[in-house]
């Protein structure tokens, strides 16, 4: 963390100045430069104000101080503003860097947030004060402390715990992340009738639906890479959604929704009575579908790709014989599917530069790659998957 006399260097014109002077410069050389002033600090500013660009581009803009344990912890801008959560007044227990509050900003009329790091909430004032925000009031307290105040009354009540433990290492367990939310409901359920949190990609979409069954769980992803699983306990469920920044959604409602592990939804019969795809015919297909991650990580694959595809598996694949429409995740064309042939491959592989996609394949990647004698490249796109009992080879044009 930034200490007290670095914010204060940090808040003077001319560092200010000389941080502004050396954007786009490597930082080493900043760190290096007897020219500039407190050039280290400098120089670590002006590296996390370039990987600010694309994560957080209003604080890059702004020219922020960015503190880099809070920056690599902080959610994205676009993770940030994707929030479904809108009124008068919210409430944030665990403010940080401040990107979250940040986008409630501009869905609420006023922000309170609870910061308890006295130089970060001071950070993040400062923050804000730069960005122009000025319906945003942080308070350094204790969200356990600031919750146990007489006549609080919020629209929302938004909460992205701590899931580092005073030794940093991970938690996945709600009820171990700081504030614990679970054991704060009551005091939460005094000052608001809607709650919002935010939980670790890892986090179970089971475990959400058993910790609050009348909510709407939704995993959201950000480039096929899974970013958060939120929870928005408002009783607008049991509902799951699988968001794609960018790609679109998808959903399963009502009771249906509480079984996400087999893959059903009220309109769907339960999963041992849905009719099974196609038989698998590798000579039909001529489109592979790779559904994104939020997809396979809120259990709607195969909800999906009915829709959307002549054949599927459950290990995350579908096949179609015409390109698919609204799919959410990459429809890719296909030239063949053969049978896995390690030795033929070997011999035709050896020194190729592949792109590589598996599901379902007992071999990691890096595995595979080295069997095959090839390395990453773009010569070829192979895909490696099973089905049924038998392994297969999809070449992708």
């Amino acid at each position: 963390m930034i200490t007290a006399e670095e914010y204060e260097l940090l808040c003077l014109p001319e560092v200010r100045e000389a941080i502004h002077a050396c954007r786009g410069r490597d930082p080493l050389s900043v760190a290096m430069d007897r020219h500039v002033p407190h050039a280290r600090l400098v120089a670590t500013q002006v590296k996390y104000l370039a990987r600010a660009a694309e994560k957080l581009p209003t604080y890059a803009a702004a020219e922020c101080i960015l503190p880099p344990r809070a920056f690599e912890q902080a959610s994205s801008e676009a993770c940030a503003a994707h929030k479904r959560i809108g009124g008068d007044t919210v409430l944030d227990l665990t403010c940080g860097l401040g990107v979250d509050a940040l986008a409630l900003s501009r869905r609420f009329r006023r922000v309170i947030a609870l910061e308890r790091d006295p130089m970060l909430a001071r950070i993040t004032a400062e923050n804000f004060s730069r960005m122009g925000i000025t319906n945003i009031e942080v308070v350094n307290i204790a969200a356990e402390e600031y919750l146990r105040r007489e006549g609080l009354r919020f629209d929302w009540i938004y909460a992205d715990p701590d899931r580092r433990s005073e030794k940093g290492l991970k938690q996945l367990r709600l009820e171990a992340c700081s504030p614990d939310i679970l054991a704060l409901r009551p005091l939460i359920r005094r000052a608001s009738a809607r709650l919002c949190v935010k939980n670790s990609p890892l986090f179970d979409v089971d475990e959400a639906l058993r910790l609050f069954p009348r909510s709407s769980v939704e995993v959201v992803s950000l480039g096929d890479e899974c970013k958060e699983v939120m929870v928005y306990d408002d009783g607008s469920g049991p509902r799951i959604i699988a968001t794609a920044i960018g790609r679109g959604s998808f959903e399963a409602t009502g009771e249906g929704a509480g079984k996400a592990s087999a893959d059903v939804a009220p309109e769907v019969a339960p999963s041992a009575e849905l009719p099974a795809p196609p038989a698998f015919d590798p000579t039909r297909y001529r489109w592979l579908v790779v559904p994104d991650v939020a997809l396979r990580k809120a259990r709607l694959t195969r909800l999906h790709l009915r829709g959307v595809a002549d054949c599927w598996s459950d290990n995350g694949f579908g096949f179609a014989s015409e390109e698919p429409q609204q799919v959410i995740g990459r429809v890719l064309p296909v030239e063949a599917i053969e049978p896995y042939d390690p030795k033929r491959l070997r011999r035709e592989l050896r020194g190729c530069g592949i792109e590589l996609l598996k599901r379902d394949f007992p071999l990691a990647a890096e595995e595979l790659m080295r069997r095959l004698g090839a390395h990453a490249g773009a010569e070829q796109r192979l895909a490696f998957t099973k089905i049924g009992g038998n392994f297969w080879v999809i070449r992708i044009k």
